[in-house]
């Protein structure tokens, strides 16, 4: 299956975006994004109201198929700083230290034809060929030249353009001459000395080998350490003379003397020899006389000569055939070729299975020459320990001659000796093409299917690389690489260290067009494990390959946002590459595809997206002529649409190609502007602005992949823009007199309403506890900067309230530096950064909350968050002050620095019990104004903002902080692309488990006959001090959730013992306000997420919860945004919606906020249409869409976002005293319009929303002290809770079923005033919690305790 419909088949799950649903065939899909899309729901949404019937819903109603928050970017984005593909390290190891070359080749002969040395008996018959010619076949003289000229000619096949020097029976003179000479002539690179000492006594054990007088009368020996000192290094030797291992002994011992004193163990001196010290050279006749010579330079021939005479078809052939051999070695499509490439491919991967790889990278990789010889090497200790002698080297190898690969080596050779006599008596007969490369691949494929990183590496990689030089296998071969890269980086790695880089490099100045998607495919996962290659693509113009593909129409758009991350590499901090690319017209190409789809709608698919605008950011990231170009091209136009894309990975990405653009260049003197200079700075600074406004427009997106970008973009914002925008941040924290309130411009008119409820100002006026520092104290009257810089909501509408005089005033007179005059829309907009930057201090997700503080930082503001100790006064001296974030700079180190020059004092604002006294607050960094020389050059920040730092804290703090979407997205292309992870199975099969088991449940519940709940199966001390705020039962486990006010959550397994056991605890956030309004679980019949709504707004959303100390925040966000003046706190109501993936909120605003919870995002907002604030909010958790809210008056109202009124109908029935609604509910059932209705006041109402608004039925409960209601999801039952210390249980007609009042000890102690009540959802189960430390779960009489 080619590698291109393999991906097809794959991507057409879009394994990037869209969340798998496990049923498909009742999912109800989440694809096409328009609220009403749940098939199942707006089915019995339409036939929900009006008649009385609703339609039978299949049992799938109550299991909802929508699963959310399980993507990539969910895993750890607190966690980790994502790395992107390194450029050192292990990764670069694969390349070949430096190519060398050996650019000499000296060749020794001493054979004196016809005298015999003294020290050799020779046998009869007896070897005598030497370079396949027999000496004594002419006259000695002319044997010998021809013999040497036949030796370098077999050498130069192997290296063509080296020098090549011959000696024939030389002295020791000549010897040292030729030398010298060589080295002279290869300066820095290799020589080759190739010794034959086939005529001369064998070498001596002082390291000598013998050479001749000038008279051949004597035999003179030659000392290797003086053969050394003339060669030098780098050198290579051949010996081919019998004992050759004695010199090697020789050279070791040599070499390990010099270590000591002087270079020598570092010498690159490698040695090759035809046998070991004792050995003598074999003479049997059917070996030439060189056998080693021979393998090494012809062993084509050598190798079919031995060969032959092994094998079957040694009667049948003619040795003298074996010469005929038609073809060239160097054309694979002639026989000859081809044996030649088969023996290459079986010897390279012989020594790429043996050797240790950075010995087979220095032997096989870095020198043409070496590599042939070693690859020869292995040939000729195959044949020659046939004979009992062993060829050794320096460095030695591993055996290597009975390997398996020479079984298919002796097949090839088979298959070609066949058909010899045929093809020599018919040259024009084609020749039948070996079926080696064919079965290899094959073989390969085979380990593709079973191996594993874990198994042994597959051998036949070396091979893939061979056959990527023949077109006809090429396409395959290619396919398989893919695959296997596609493994893993380890995969990658061991690809690019057998040497498929050059290979894949130049196959890219092909034209083929069914290689292209599999080679962008393959550079992807080279580009992903290692970056610096972006030099390698740049230099051989690589870059306009991929341009191309990705402009071009046919491939797939996840195959092209391939391309896309290729390109993004090469221009990754590459200055080469990001001209090049801008010559090559890329940022045309990226901004045509992100405008809009075009007619085949393939556009759409955001992994493109997504990389298209990541590749634009780092194509003009810190590059003024970049973004000069981008601006003209008017990408902030195009990139802003981006901004509400569905995929928060989009999103994050539009930021960051909109926050690149912004010059960080020169602060705010911009004088020289590189690049056009016709572009000027007004042009400049009137885009800067547009961007900041989109950005803003996603400040409190609710993914915070998308605000830290945002966060990242305001910092490099904040830098282009210093002195603009700490005048401003000044002007927030001066003393002002307090008829400022009087003078303050309204900041809603400038952008409409959008702002206003978005991007409204933070700090909120409140009397009683507002702080300021004045002169260098804290002052607790001052109007200005409340608490609420941490507490309260980041947003609020009443900016008609507080905006800053300073802003519009002091902004012109300190700000305008370098610039013409800014506008006060600027201005405007530069204080709705400061705010914006203050929310992003306080956001709910401590990694983002961390960037907004460095943010500040930038403009001089450090926030301080200071416990006051307990002590009797109600003050904190300075050096006691605690910061309680980290990241700050601690402040008692600000004051040792300053020398208590400015003794600030913080007093605690007299504040309500309930709120434990922390107390926050923002600080200027005074020093600004009284210690200029304390400024620090780069960025006009003060030192002492640093603590005690130092200098490394200083340049930390003067670089914006630096954005993680492009490494963070970098991961996704070097996990497993083209297979579905294993898991799925298993996750698929205890999904059916939890269906079944539920379904049971359900119809267990739905038929039950509750008698009394009064059966109390476990009690226990939560150790909460302030009561139990809320509870929650786990479907699937014996597990039970609780929290406190001040958002500690505790996990505890009841099923134990009547005690619960604690499992886990821990800290929602750090600074705990009202305690946590809600806790839901999210994915409940998968691996179910916590959901904790604090009840400021802000939600977090955690993983592995139930794990001590290993729980992870999976994402976090503020979910009400605006809210009304004169608000004190917001009190959150909230719920999350399963079916719909669908989270509301509410609480003293104006509206019901619907965040997607898939998209991250707010996708509507339902007018509340009442004065009043909602007290209770419930969702169906049948049918998608629908909630009922109950509000502080006593009205309910039913809400259905799929209807385009989204209100369905408002009712009063808690007539008789208004007091707010507590509880709120869907009856059990499939009945979209039938809820339970809970006030204050101590009354319960049954609706039929459908039938005259009254309540059919009411029951009086308590009297004015109904604090809690729980609906049982599927069983006929409801509990309400009192202050007055009691818990009732009512069927749903109305009768009272049970009273539970004590605890049933032997004392009968009464149970606390209750203040939250759950039901198990598939169980009769109540856990209920109270004002006092405990909490208690109780089940039906007729159940035993579990």
């Amino acid at each position: 299956m080619a590698l291109g419909d393999l991906m097809a088949s794959r991507f057409s799950q879009s394994s990037v975006v869209v969340v798998p649903n496990h049923l498909d065939d009742c999912a109800s899909s989440h694809e096409d994004g328009d609220l009403s899309s749940q098939r199942r729901e707006s089915e019995t949404a339409s036939s929900s109201y009006g008649n009385a019937t609703a339609t039978t819903a299949t049992s799938m109603a109550y299991l909802p198929q929508t699963i959310v928050l399980c993507e990539l970017r969910h895993d750890a984005f607190e966690a980790c700083v994502p790395l992107g593909p390194s450029d050192s390290g292990l990764v670069s190891k694969w390349r070949p230290k430096d190519r060398m070359k050996t650019g000499c080749v000296a060749l020794v002969l001493c054979l004196n034809i016809s005298v015999d040395p003294p020290d050799v008996i020779k046998i009869s018959p007896c070897a005598r060929m030497e370079c396949w010619i027999d000496p004594f076949s002419m006259a000695p003289q002319k044997a010998l030249e021809k013999i040497g000229k036949t030796l370098s000619e077999q050498y130069e096949r192997w290296q063509p353009k080296a020098r090549y020097k011959v000696q024939l029976d030389p002295t020791v003179e000549e010897v040292k001459k030729l030398c010298n000479t060589c080295r002279k002539y290869a300066k820095s690179e290799r020589v080759l000395f190739h010794y034959n000492g086939h005529g001369v006594p064998k070498p001596t054990a002082n390291g000598e080998i013998w050479l001749f007088n000038k008279s051949y009368t004597q035999y003179i020996p030659l000392p290797i350490s003086d053969l050394d000192s003339w060669l030098k290094t780098p050198s290579i030797y051949v010996f081919d003379c019998s004992a050759a291992g004695m010199i090697i002994n020789s050279f070791i011992e040599l070499h390990d003397w010099g270590g000591s004193s002087s270079s020598g163990s570092t010498r690159d001196c490698i040695l090759l020899a035809a046998c070991e010290a004792h050995e003598t050279l074999p003479q049997s006749a059917e070996f030439p006389a060189d056998v080693f010579t021979s393998c090494l330079t012809t062993p084509i021939k050598m190798a079919l000569r031995w060969f032959c005479t092994r094998s079957l078809l040694h009667e049948s052939l003619d040795y003298s055939l074996i010469d005929k051999i038609p073809g060239r070695q160097n054309d694979r499509r002639t026989l000859l070729g081809e044996l030649n490439w088969i023996f290459t491919a079986v010897t390279d991967t012989i020594a790429w299975n043996v050797l240790p790889h950075d010995l087979f990278q220095r032997l096989f990789r870095q020198d043409l020459l070496v590599a042939s010889l070693f690859r020869n090497f292995l040939l000729a200790e195959r044949i020659m320990r046939s004979a009992n002698c062993s060829p050794i080297s320096h460095p030695m190898l591993p055996p290597t001659h009975q390997h398996h690969m020479w079984d298919a080596w002796d097949m090839a050779a088979e298959i070609c000796l066949s058909q010899l006599p045929l093809l020599v008596e018919d040259p024009n007969a084609g020749f039948q093409q070996s079926p080696f490369f064919t079965e290899q691949l094959t073989a390969f494929e085979v380990w593709l299917d079973h191996g594993s990183e874990h198994k042994k590496p597959p051998e036949q990689l070396p091979i893939v690389l061979q056959v990527l030089l023949s077109q006809c296998h090429r396409f395959r071969a290619l396919v398989l690489l893919g695959r296997f890269l596609d493994m893993g980086p380890w995969a990658v790695d061991l690809a690019l260290s057998v040497g498929i880089f050059p290979y894949v490099l130049k196959l890219l100045q092909t034209m083929t067009p069914e290689l292209r998607q599999i080679l962008v495919f393959i550079w992807t996962k080279i580009l992903a494990l290692d970056k610096s290659c972006q030099v390698d693509l740049v230099k051989d113009g690589g870059h306009t390959y991929f341009i191309r593909f990705l402009d071009s129409m046919e491939a797939y758009p996840e195959q092209r946002a391939m391309a896309a991350f290729v390109l993004a590499v090469i221009v990754d901090t590459h200055r080469r590459g990001q001209e090049a690319c801008i010559e090559a017209g890329l940022i045309h190409v990226c901004l045509k595809h992100l405008q809009g789809p075009t007619p085949n709608d393939t556009q759409t698919e955001p992994l493109f997206l997504q990389w298209l605008c990541l590749c634009l950011g780092k194509l003009w990231e810190d590059f003024t002529e970049a973004q000069i170009f981008g601006l003209q091209a008017d990408a902030p136009a195009i990139c802003a649409p981006l901004l509400s894309e569905p995929q928060p990975e989009v999103r994050a990405s539009a930021v960051f190609a909109l926050g690149t653009l912004l010059d960080v260049g020169s602060g705010s003197c911009r004088d020289g502007v590189g690049g056009d200079e016709e572009y000027d700075d007004d042009e400049k600074i009137r885009a800067e602005i547009s961007i900041v406004r989109s950005l803003l427009s996603v400040a409190s997106d609710g993914s915070p992949l998308v605000r830290a970008e945002v966060a990242v973009a305001l910092g490099r914002f904040a830098f282009g823009h210093n002195k603009h925008l700490k005048s401003i941040a000044a002007a927030y924290w001066k003393p002002q007199s307090s008829s400022l309130l009087n003078s303050l411009p309204s900041l809603s008119h400038i952008k409409g309403s959008v702002v206003s409820s978005q991007i409204g100002p933070l700090l909120r006026v409140t009397n009683d506890n507002s702080l300021v520092v004045r002169d260098g104290r804290v002052s607790t009257s001052s109007p200005l900067a409340s608490s609420g810089i941490m507490h309260g909501s980041p947003l609020s509408d009443d900016s008609s309230q507080h905006s800053d005089s300073g802003i519009l005033n002091d902004g012109v007179s300190n700000g305008g530096v370098n610039l013409s005059p800014p506008k006060p829309l600027d201005n405007a907009m530069y204080s709705q950064c400061v705010l914006a930057m203050c929310t992003l201090a306080k956001d709910p997700s401590p990694r983002i909350a961390s960037l907004g503080r460095q943010v500040l930082a930038i403009i001089g503001i450090e926030q301080v968050v200071a416990k006051p100790l307990k002590s009797s006064n109600n003050s904190v001296r300075p050096g006691e002050s605690i910061t309680a974030s980290p990241g700050l700079a601690r402040s008692s180190s600000w004051f040792d620095m300053n020398g208590g020059h400015l003794p600030l004092t913080f007093r605690t604002p007299p504040v309500s019990p309930p709120r434990p006294n922390y107390l926050t607050g923002m600080r200027r960094v005074y020093s600004l104004e009284f210690r200029p020389h304390l400024m620090s050059p780069d960025s006009g920040l003060a030192d002492p903002l640093l603590g005690s730092g130092g200098t490394s804290g200083a340049s930390e703090r003067s670089v914006p902080p630096q954005s993680t979407i492009y490494n963070w997205s970098c991961g996704h292309f070097s996990k497993p692309l083209l297979i579905a992870a294993d898991d799925s199975k298993e996750i698929l099969t205890r999904r059916e488990e939890r269906e079944k088991f539920a379904l049971e449940h359900i119809a267990k519940c739905q038929h039950s006959s509750v008698s009394k709940l009064n059966n109390q199966i476990a009690s226990w001390d939560t150790k909460f001090e302030t009561g139990t705020k809320t509870i929650l039962l786990e479907p699937f486990s014996p597990i039970v959730i609780a929290a406190d006010e001040n958002e500690r959550i505790r996990v505890w397994n009841y099923q134990e013992a009547k005690e619960a056991t604690l499992l886990n605890s821990f800290d929602n956030h750090d600074f705990p306000d009202k305690g946590i309004s809600k806790l839901c679980l999210v994915n409940e019949l998968d691996d179910s997420l916590l959901l904790a709504a604090s009840s400021d707004g802000n939600i977090r959303i955690w993983k592995d919860y139930t794990l001590k100390g290993r729980q992870k925040l999976v994402t976090a966000f503020s979910s009400i945004q605006g809210h009304k003046p004169g608000v004190r706190s917001l009190n959150a109501v909230v719920d999350w919606q399963q079916q719909s993936g669908y989270l509301y909120a509410s609480g003293e605003i104006s509206s019901i906020m619907v965040w997607d919870l898939d998209k991250e995002q707010l996708v509507n907002s339902i007018p509340s249409s009442s004065d009043c604030s909602i007290s209770a909010l419930s969702a169906s958790q049948v049918h998608g869409g629908q909630l009922a809210a109950g509000f502080v008056d006593g009205s309910v109202r039913l809400y259905d976002v799929r209807t385009p009124e989204m209100l369905v109908c408002a009712t009063r029935p808690h007539t008789q005293k208004v007091e707010r609604v507590v509880g709120i509910g869907f009856q059990p059932g499939l009945d979209p319009a039938k809820i339970v209705s809970a006030s204050q006041a101590g009354d319960i109402q049954f609706l039929d929303i459908r039938n005259d608004r009254e309540a059919y039925l009411t029951i009086e409960a308590h009297r004015g002290s109904l604090t809690a209601l729980a609906v049982h999801r599927h069983a006929p039952i409801i509990a309400s809770g009192s202050a007055k210390q009691l818990i009732k249980v009512f069927s749903l007609e109305g009768e009272q079923l049970g009273t539970i009042r004590y605890y049933p000890s032997f004392m009968a102690q009464k149970i606390g005033p209750v203040s939250c009540l759950a039901f198990h959802p598939y169980e009769v189960l109540l856990a209920a919690g109270a004002a006092d430390a405990c909490a208690s779960i109780y089940a039906d009489d007729n159940s035993q305790a579990r």
